[in-house]
């Protein structure tokens, strides 16, 4: 007789995945928006957009996920703020072209599905989800035996917002004599950990739970704080005063991403003593032997958002930001550049 064979001795339990979802069924609901007019669980997750709201409507959409940083959850055991991360990176995407996040999926891809840890990463979805004010609607759960390693996942989102097209921050009425306003990050938040790992976990030998000078946590601790979620303070601050242009700080650092929002025949001029850097940049940045440049185009380095805003407003925009307690620093201006100049100058 030959040996039956059955999806769950593949792998593959359906039943878990069911129970999963009735499991997280609680929670997602908690994200819930008035538009959202189905439950978890269908083909498709249904948002009643309401285009009368806007007088000509543009949707905006993002994708990202969260890196390297799920090795150090991995290695921690400690799977609760990932989520945050996740949804973090698709929602300051979104906000800092002026838009509102409206909605997101996630994507949780596994080797064998694991109740306990699943629960605990949708916990932080969840979470990110109602600090952007933005639906959970739904969602992929894989479970793909063989494909990944025991106890690893990977985690991605996709996530739409929504705005009017003649508010569409895009940099294009970034100007000389603009200034630029850094708000503080939380600490490395989903970008580098290539490179934080190597130095951390090989060159300098460290465990997830080692203590190190200068830092207040363990190093695993340090790593897993979660992104900051910039959505609620930059929608407020739109509301009110002239934005010209944003830019997430994520990979690639200042160097590579706020040149999307200046214009041609421009640069930034940055002072970097102007702000606060996290000390365990600092701690990477020594034990790897890094320099200033590479720092600056791997990590945000302290600084998770750059806008720039009219001179005559950089006090009042820095004033509401730290009522809304965020940290915000004035780094910088736009000047006319010369031909064949760098789009950044640091100084």
């Amino acid at each position: 007789m030959k040996r039956r064979i059955t999806y769950k001795s593949t792998g593959v339990n359906i039943e878990v995945g069911n129970r999963f979802v009735e499991l997280i069924r609680p929670l997602v609901r908690k994200t819930f928006r008035p538009e959202v007019i189905t439950d978890i669980g269908g083909f498709g997750g249904l948002f009643s957009f309401d285009p009368r709201k806007y007088k000509n409507p543009v949707l905006v959409s993002s994708t990202d996920g969260v890196g390297t940083k799920l090795k150090v959850a991995f290695m921690t055991g400690k799977h609760d703020t990932v989520g945050i991360d996740m949804v973090a990176m698709c929602v300051n995407d979104i906000v800092v072209q002026g838009a509102e996040p409206l909605f997101l999926l996630d994507y949780l891809a596994t080797g064998k599905l694991s109740l306990e840890v699943s629960t605990q990463i949708i916990k932080g979805v969840v979470q990110g989800c109602r600090a952007a004010g933005c639906a959970l609607v739904g969602g992929e759960t894989a479970e793909m035996p063989s494909f990944y390693q025991e106890g690893e996942y990977d985690l991605a989102g996709f996530a739409v917002g929504a705005m009017e097209r003649n508010e569409v921050i895009d940099g294009s009425s970034t100007k000389a004599g603009d200034q630029l306003i850094g708000i503080g990050s939380s600490g490395l938040h989903s970008n580098g950990y290539s490179m934080a790992r190597k130095v951390l976990f090989e060159c300098l030998r460290l465990k997830p739970k080692s203590k190190v000078q200068g830092l207040s946590r363990s190093v695993g601790e340090e790593l897993l704080i979660p992104t900051r979620i910039y959505v609620k303070p930059i929608l407020n601050l739109i509301k009110d005063f002239h934005i010209h242009g944003i830019a997430h700080i994520t990979g690639g650092g200042i160097t590579d991403n706020l040149p999307r929002v200046i214009p041609k025949g421009c640069k930034a001029v940055i002072d970097t003593y102007t702000w606060p850097v996290h000390p365990i940049f600092r701690v990477i940045q020594e034990a790897g032997n890094v320099s200033e440049e590479e720092m600056l185009r791997t990590f945000n380095n302290g600084i998770g958002m750059i806008l720039a805003v009219p001179a005559r407003e950089v006090e009042k925009v820095i004033s509401r930001l730290k009522s809304l307690r965020e940290k915000a620093y004035p780094i910088g201006e736009i000047v006319r550049a010369k031909r064949g100049e760098k789009a950044i100058q640091y100084e």
